[in-house]
């Protein structure tokens, strides 16, 4: 790989951007990492919100470029890395599958949790995007009880997006605990790359708490 391939990944511990770390390792991308500690509130600070206005991870620069939005990151990362054979490449049949589940995932699943999180009831069909609570969670039920990844047999890097998304929201219980999710979840948990990632990312999350803590006990 010549370094025009070399990512910059703007990360914290436990947030979404440790999906994206995950898929870097899974794709053996090279890649720089700029770890931000938001215990701390770094990603609210000038130096990234000169990168990020949004003052969110993850994002990636690349080729001079940046790149946000979850989603679109791990799209942007699969093809830009075919050799790894996580993205059905244009022509492939699973290709539109592929392109559903990931639409799906911020589409519907997103706003459904955070519906489900804050308690709020949901639009009425005719005026809601993703429609409702039990049938985004019955929609995906039903594709992942065909197992054993999203598209079937092949495992994408959609599937390291909705697996270490559910593993946080089984966990928080805002998804339920249903035997498909979370056979679903052991699976990609067992990834050695994802578990390689949920280790350094507990142990990076602990250092920050403490640094934070610090900076807590400092200005008292």
């Amino acid at each position: 790989m010549n370094d025009g391939q070399k990512v910059t990944l703007y990360y914290a511990p436990q947030t979404r951007s440790t999906a994206t770390l995950t898929l870097l390792e899974e794709l053996g991308a090279p890649y720089d990492l700029r770890v931000l500690n938001m215990r701390a509130g770094e990603q609210r600070q000038p130096a990234y919100l000169a990168i990020n206005p949004m003052g969110k991870v993850p994002a990636i620069m690349h080729q001079g470029q940046l790149v946000t939005e979850q989603v679109a990151i791990f799209l942007y990362l699969a093809d830009l890395f075919p050799e790894a054979g996580l993205a059905p490449a244009i022509g492939d049949p699973l290709r539109g599958p592929y392109l559903r589940w990931m639409a799906f995932y911020a589409a519907c699943l997103e706003p459904a949790v955070s519906d489900r999180a804050m308690k709020r009831d949901p639009l009425p069909p005719s005026q809601s995007g993703y429609g409702d609570y039990d049938t985004v969670i019955n929609t995906l039920g039903k594709q992942l009880a065909k197992g054993p990844y999203l598209l079937g047999e092949r495992i994408t890097a959609a599937d390291i997006l909705w697996g270490t998304a559910l593993a946080w929201l089984t966990a928080w219980q805002l998804v339920p605990a249903l035997p498909e999710f979370t056979k679903y979840v052991e699976r990609i948990s067992a990834r050695p790359a994802v578990a390689r990632i949920k280790e350094q990312d507990a142990a990076l999350a602990a250092e920050h708490e403490k640094a934070a803590a610090a900076g807590r006990s400092a200005a008292q």
